[in-house]
């Protein structure tokens, strides 16, 4: 009787202890929670970015979120979505070591909640019945405050990203001054020859700055530069006068940054109604670069059969999307940009000036040529027909770091005036004060190419949940931007949040694989081209050896001959390029075939394998007890 009653009493204190053991377990991981992140990027772990930011923090940082969980009506996804956040602020919570708190409030109809929630500018979305539901959240500290008025589901992979730039914000609220020199609308004044509704509206990526930055407009006309300034930004300037680019050259002799998008055809930018049809303008800073060793060439385009874009219209090897590959890894504005887009970009020949240091930020494949501008707009198959690649790998975008030497050497240029202006006395003459060499170490980032900004390439934009206008990255473009800055200004924390937005990975071996195949058959293409215009030669010749108005319309027995000879020789042809196009079709479907099979049955066998081999083990080990 003893050992049944013995058994029954240690099952029960058995399944007590386990049973406390396991509430215990589940207390301490409320305490201290802990996520496996399996993603590629680490998508849902928090950056190093924000650790770093969160680490700077000395004073308690508030963050509120007003979610309306309570409200029958909310939706579904906007409840979960709301967990989501919960769960990413605990993670705030835990990494910042208590100086993030965190306040979860329902701002129910007429309650305090609502309240708190207007005056921190969250005003919630209005529904159907006249409710309103509030997801949304504000930082504060101190006096300071940041607010997200709503967070969308949709813009998940920018959650991280919003919630550290507002602490990043209330924690330094004064702003570095940037300035713009640009003759487009970027700030959304209005242009006439910008005839698109949108050109009152001011590009995304000026709205991005101005909630970072204290943005300013520098006139195209400007003789000098504030040096208030942290960085200037430099976008399209075309037909810059020498005046202005004094300005710059003397503000970077003072060791100011600049940041200068050039481009050899803007195809995105509305052309002049004066200007020749079909023509794209260009830009470049033709006295500074040869002056720093470098030049940009307008008249050229860089087309890549690697990171070529596929279009509705079909391939554009001028239309680059540059995957990781192309960027560099060391540096911190491109090493997590994910991938940029490039709408005809230029290339940066030449070696830099004694004094500078030149660093490579994006470059194109050996699978690329320039060709004129003119011929991308004769549509991407036409380019591959014709292409020919030149094995170099072209400079898309690089920094200059250094001690620049100016580029106006008998100091400051007249300016172009119909009357000749009489010459300054020694008190006028300003050029005494004009430096000739920096006094401090000064940071150049170009780009070759202003397009790849614009909204209509750099976001998507797309109608949101009660009449919102949601905008999403389409790339890394706009990331790249704004690292560029950030990077000029010291700050560099959001970089590596910002990059994780936007993750598109091109196939690049397959397009590897495509351009090689193609390098097999466009010489038969060029054959094939080069015979018909042959034969139309040959043609011609003999009807105008023909006698008489009535032998015009008649073939000769020499023209049939010839003619029939071009067919076959055209049948040939078309013959042998559908099997190599059937063998680039083999090639792909074959690679694409083993990526399946990595993807579907490596991970289970690898799985399988370690299985059996642990199984294997502990088998050995109880056979030698």
């Amino acid at each position: 009787m003893k050992k049944p009653l013995h058994t029954i009493l240690y099952s029960g204190i058995g399944i007590a202890a386990v049973l406390a053991l396991v509430v215990a377990l589940n207390f301490l991981a409320g305490i201290f929670k802990q996520r496996i992140d399996l993603t590629g990027e680490k998508a849902f772990t928090l950056s190093q970015g924000t650790r770093e930011i969160l680490g700077k923090l000395d004073t308690p940082v508030k963050i509120r979120l007003y979610a309306s969980l309570a409200n029958p009506d909310m939706p579904v996804i906007l409840k979960n979505y709301a967990r989501q956040v919960e769960d990413l602020l605990s993670e705030y919570q835990q990494a910042s070591k208590g100086l993030v708190t965190i306040q979860k409030l329902d701002p129910e109809p007429d309650s305090e909640a609502e309240d708190s929630a207007r005056l921190d500018g969250i005003d919630g979305e209005q529904l159907p019945n006249g409710d309103r539901i509030f997801l949304g959240l504000s930082v504060a500290m101190l006096d300071q405050k940041q607010s997200i008025p709503f967070l969308a589901p949709n813009r998940e992979r920018l959650l991280e990203y919003e919630i550290t730039r507002a602490i990043s914000r209330v924690a330094t609220p004064k702003k570095p001054v940037v300035g713009i020199m640009t003759p487009l609308p970027v700030s959304g004044m209005g242009s006439p020859m910008m005839m698109a509704p949108q050109s009152s509206r001011p590009w995304i990526i000026y709205n991005e700055l101005k909630g970072d930055y204290d943005v300013r407009n520098i006139p195209m006309a400007s003789t000098e530069i504030p040096q208030d300034l942290a960085v200037l930004v430099v976008i399209h300037p075309q037909n810059i006068s020498e005046q202005a680019q004094f300005a710059i050259d003397q503000f970077l002799l003072k060791g100011g940054k600049m940041v200068a998008f050039l481009d050899p055809a803007s195809p995105l930018q509305s052309p002049n109604p004066m200007m020749t049809p079909g023509t794209m303008p260009g830009s470049t800073l033709d006295k500074l670069l040869p002056a720093w060793g470098l030049n940009f060439d307008t008249s050229k385009v860089v087309a890549d059969m690697t990171y070529l874009a596929e279009t509705r219209e079909g391939r554009q090897p001028t239309y680059l999307v540059l995957s990781e590959n192309a960027l560099s890894p060391e540096d911190v504005v491109t090493a997590d940009a994910g991938n940029m887009v490039l709408i005809l970009g230029g290339a940066f020949t030449g070696q830099p000036a004694e004094g500078l240091k030149k660093t490579v930020l994006a470059k194109s494949s050996k699978e690329s040529e320039l060709i004129d501008p003119m011929m991308a707009q004769m549509g991407g198959e036409a380019i591959v027909r014709s292409f020919k690649p030149s094995g170099i790998e072209y400079d898309l975008a690089i920094r200059l770091t250094g001690k620049f030497k100016t580029a106006f050497p008998n100091g400051k240029p007249e300016p172009a005036t119909a009357q000749p202006q009489p010459s300054p006395t020694p008190a006028e003459n300003k050029d005494a004060t004009a430096l000739k060499e920096a006094t401090a170490e000064a940071s150049v980032i170009l780009f070759g190419d202003s397009d790849f900004m614009q909204d209509a390439i750099a976001v998507q934009e797309f109608p949101g949940p009660f009449g919102q206008r949601l905008v999403m990255p389409a790339n890394g473009n706009l990331g790249v931007v704004q690292a560029a800055i950030e990077n000029l200004t010291g700050d560099t924390s959001l970089i590596s949040i910002r990059s994780r937005a936007s993750r598109d990975r091109p196939f690049t071996v397959v397009r590897e694989l495509q351009a090689k195949a193609e390098s097999k058959f466009r010489d038969k293409i060029a054959q094939l081209e080069q015979g018909l215009a042959e034969t139309e030669r040959r043609l011609n010749e003999l009807q105008s050896r023909k006698e008489g108005a009535s032998q015009q319309f008649i073939l000769s027995p020499e023209q049939q001959k010839e003619l029939e000879n071009f067919r076959k020789k055209e049948a040939e042809a078309r013959k042998e390029l559908k099997l190599v196009r059937r063998n680039l079709r083999t090639e792909i479907d074959a690679l694409e075939t083993r990526l399946k099979w990595l993807n579907i049955a490596a991970v289970p066998a690898i799985v399988a394998l370690f299985g059996t081999g642990l199984a294997l083990h502990r088998k050995k080990r109880s056979a030698a007890k």
